[in-house]
């Protein structure tokens, strides 16, 4: 899987902006500061919570299945999201580099950490779990793991790493396309259903989808209105 390293070459973690809140003296009332100014309000922020539906399977063979999605999808899962914050921090930290020299040397120090860290973690997955990867960096960055490493190094190496994938018949431009795949479906649910449990940390995804749609339309055999 040594191809797999060069998937997760990707920058620094994204700006985020704090909101304070505080309490009035008197009264209940919280407020929002932003830039100075005061906004009043009487309602409180919580997290959002998916309604998930009951896992039923039609065969004892259909849950083994999920049970081993499950297991694999929740081992490689972290990679995919750290990927995907690497390219947020690296294209960040990309916009204040204005020398090429500066840009290359930048990349190929932050390659040889990722390669450092994580190579010999990915050598030890399997085929399948080398696909799961795969489509799961589609979902988390937006862009498949086959275009990420023709950008970040050049499109002879991505051709030559997807041969060498097919070889082990993984396509390094396949998609998380949970629409048209239903196993990609059973990977968000399974995702979904970690996330609420906390197993697993909660990342957007870089792609457009709506999981109740998914839901009717995989698990209650309805389409969307």
């Amino acid at each position: 899987m040594n191809y797999l390293k060069y998937i997760l070459i990707i920058f620094p973690l994204l700006l985020f902006a704090q909101i304070n809140e505080i309490e009035q003296d008197s009264i209940s009332e919280k407020y929002l500061i932003i830039e100075g100014d005061s906004v009043p309000r009487t309602s409180i922020d919580l997290d959002e919570v998916m309604l998930l539906h009951k896992l039923k399977f039609d065969s004892k063979k259909d849950r083994i299945r999920y049970l081993i999605l499950r297991r694999k999808t929740i081992k490689v899962y972290p990679y995919a999201k750290l990927a995907a914050e690497r390219l947020d921090s690296m294209n960040a930290r990309m916009l204040t580099l204005t020398k090429t020299r500066e840009k290359k040397r930048y990349t190929k120090r932050v390659q040889k950490y990722i390669e450092g860290e994580f190579s010999e973690e990915l050598k030890k997955l399997t085929r399948t779990e080398g696909q799961i990867l795969v489509k799961l960096i589609h979902r988390q960055t937006g862009t498949t793991a086959f275009d990420l490493i023709k950008e970040l190094r050049n499109g002879w190496r991505a051709f030559w790493y997807n041969t060498t994938a097919s070889m082990f018949d993984i396509s390094l431009k396949r998609e998380f396309d949970p629409e048209h795949e239903k196993e990609d479906y059973l990977i968000e649910d399974i995702l979904q259903r970690n996330f609420q449990s906390g197993r697993l940390d909660r990342q957007k995804p870089a792609i457009d989808f709506d999981f109740y749609d998914l839901t009717n339309k995989w698990v209650h055999q309805k389409t969307p209105e």
